[in-house]
């Protein structure tokens, strides 16, 4: 019943996209001494759950494309220094990357906290 529900659906898929994340920020920092290793991050949020969402359809054809400039249309690039030994990780941005994590696991947990109070209040249970 849930999945069909978009605020729950994309709930869900936040918090996958952090528990990810965390994995991927926790291996480059079990790693930051080992020679070679590249450090690593998943896609954004927004680009993942699009790409696994139904492509948006424009409703009117007079809609107009996001321009290069626009927020919508900028592409993030993580180019970061590397070490003598090979080594391309670096603790201070891992320690940055575990707390937007934190922060994109505590929103998901808002979401579907308050889309549940939301629910309980249509069928008319008090939370």
């Amino acid at each position: 019943m849930f999945e069909k529900i978009e605020v729950m659906r994309m709930a869900r898929a936040l918090g996958h996209h952090a528990s990810q994340r965390q994995i991927t920020v926790a291996r480059n920092i079990a790693n930051a001494d080992t020679p070679d290793f590249k450090a690593r991050d998943v896609q954004s949020f927004a680009d993942s759950y699009r790409a696994a969402s139904e492509p948006l359809r424009a409703t009117d054809p007079r809609h107009l494309q996001a321009p290069g400039w626009s927020p919508a249309a900028r592409q993030v690039s993580d180019e970061t220094g590397v070490s003598p030994n090979g080594n391309s990780v670096s603790l201070e941005e891992e320690m940055l990357k575990a707390a937007e994590v934190k922060r994109s696991h505590d929103l998901s947990l808002g979401i579907y906290r308050s889309a549940l109070d939301l629910m309980r209040t249509s069928i008319g249970r008090r939370a």
